[in-house]
């Protein structure tokens, strides 16, 4: 089965994009971009690019009770923005939504024209990893389902000079519920994301980075499912019948199939919980 390197295929979505190793030879870098355009063809048009839903970003942003009345957001990992124009209903501030895939970009500011925000919402092809953002620009930091790719407490720490102070930071994140998981989701984890830890773990993480947790909520399961795995596996039989004549193909298909069969499987185990705290 094809592999990204030191990546599961949905859960590092642009970690594949990024991250194709220094000693890859020609032939290696041949497959790993059909590998991309397969797992775009899954992935493009998606109503998300992860577990989430307008309830729960609701539930995060009012934790919240000390923004200004406008305040000034920023939405790293934005995806094609349905948390970002979320955001927007939420709240009159104003947002600026960065990712590196531009079709998410495109397909953002395609819905941000048609809703007349375009004094409020502004797509930028950013990479987290290099930010370069001035001190102090911003109210609130806002990212649903990517802060995995840089690492929870990587951008903790260097996102925290962004924010104001006070400023406030609200993540959903990849996280473990229950601490007996079986070994097959463990193997599993390890291969995705080796770093997953669970939630007080990471609430530690929190305080040891500058900021005080506000609160915490694990996603439920609809959030998954309702605009994330749902639409895949929609997807799935046509691209079975397209590929059927190529094994690579098939392989990068097969993949999104057997995580989502995972979570069906195993989803009291682990989950994605949106963590809201404030600088101090």
């Amino acid at each position: 089965m094809a592999q990204y390197p030191n990546a599961s295929l949905a859960t590092n979505r642009y970690r594949c994009v990024r991250r194709i190793p220094d000693h890859a030879t020609m032939h290696g870098m041949m497959n790993e971009q059909q590998d991309m355009d397969i797992f775009f063809e899954i992935h493009n048009n998606l109503p998300r690019e992860g577990p989430g839903d307008m309830e729960c970003t609701r539930r995060a942003f009012q934790m919240i009770h000390a923004l200004p009345e406008q305040p000034a957001i920023l939405d790293v990992g934005c995806g094609p923005g349905m948390q970002t124009l979320d955001l927007a209903d939420l709240t009159p501030g104003t947002i600026i939504a960065v990712d590196t895939h531009q079709p998410f970009l495109d397909k953002l500011h395609e819905a941000v024209v048609q809703r007349n925000l375009t004094g409020r919402i502004t797509t930028m092809n950013r990479d987290m990893l290099s930010l370069d953002f001035a001190p102090g620009s911003f109210d609130l930091i806002w990212t649903e389902g990517s802060i995995y790719i840089m690492g929870f407490e990587q951008a903790l720490e260097a996102w925290r000079p962004m924010l104001k102070n006070p400023g406030y930071l609200a993540a959903s994140h990849i996280t473990w519920l229950r601490p007996d998981f079986p070994d097959d989701l463990l193997a599993f984890w390890n291969e995705a994301y080796p770093d997953i830890q669970d939630i007080e773990t990471n609430l530690d993480t929190i305080s040891r980075c500058g900021y005080d947790s506000i609160g915490h909520f694990a996603l439920p399961e609809s959030a998954w499912w309702d605009h994330y795995y749902v639409p895949i596996q929609q997807k799935l039989p046509a691209l079975y019948d397209k590929y059927r004549d190529d094994a690579d193909a098939l392989a990068v298909v097969q993949m999104e199939e057997s995580e989502i069969e995972l979570y069906r499987r195993y989803s009291s185990y682990y989950g994605y919980v949106f963590y809201v705290m404030r600088t101090r």
